[in-house]
């Protein structure tokens, strides 16, 4: 099992062809977090750099264990072609909406309904094995653009703020998520709706 300080420019190459991504996080006790990614939502800034953008779900666990230790894991499994499995080990800040830097970190995405909470991740180290197990399946198609972004572009700003305070607020451990600040926090703050 191949493992180096940073990504490679052949490794880049390998994650900016995947579908789909899945992320690993852990508050320091209760439940380890481990969810699938898709759509539009990574980009490798550099060799040492990933940022990522987090859509709306019915649960906010990752951004609840990163306010408390940084730590993540990315993984990239290739469904199609050669065999390769990488994981992206490293520290974690977040940002969500209401922050000061949000509008310039968030514009390296296309709009999308739902955009939550924003990661970069700093990349400590990287680890190649070889996928074997893993089996081939060509993406048939996106679910995103047809199912989750309307749903939230129909909620609206205000809509989509309710479903935050009602799902996202806490963890499934109790953990504060950093999504749902005080009203006053609030004002002025952009949910993208479109």
């Amino acid at each position: 099992m191949p493992s180096a300080a940073e990504l490679t420019p052949r490794l880049r190459a390998f994650i900016e062809q995947q579908r789909l991504f899945f992320v690993a996080t852990a508050a320091s006790d209760g439940r380890v977090n481990l969810s699938p990614k898709g759509m539009d939502t990574l980009q490798v800034l550099s060799l040492e750099r990933i940022v990522w953008i987090n859509l709306t779900g019915s649960g906010n666990e990752t951004a609840a264990h990163v306010a408390e230790n940084p730590r993540m894991t990315l993984m990239f499994c290739a469904f199609e072609g050669d065999p390769m499995i990488l994981r992206v080990y490293g520290q974690a800040q977040v940002l969500h909406p209401h922050d000061r830097a949000w509008e310039d970190a968030a514009g390296r995405f296309p709009p999308m309904a739902g955009q939550r909470n924003l990661f970069e991740l700093t990349i400590e180290m990287v680890q190649i094995s070889c996928g074997t197990g893993v089996p081939v399946m060509p993406i048939e198609r996106e679910r995103g653009p047809s199912d989750l972004l309307p749903y939230y572009a129909d909620l609206g700003p205000e809509g989509v703020s309710a479903y935050w305070q009602r799902k996202n607020r806490l963890s499934i451990d109790g953990k504060e998520t950093g999504t749902c600040p005080d009203r006053a926090a609030r004002a002025g703050w952009r949910i993208h709706s479109a």
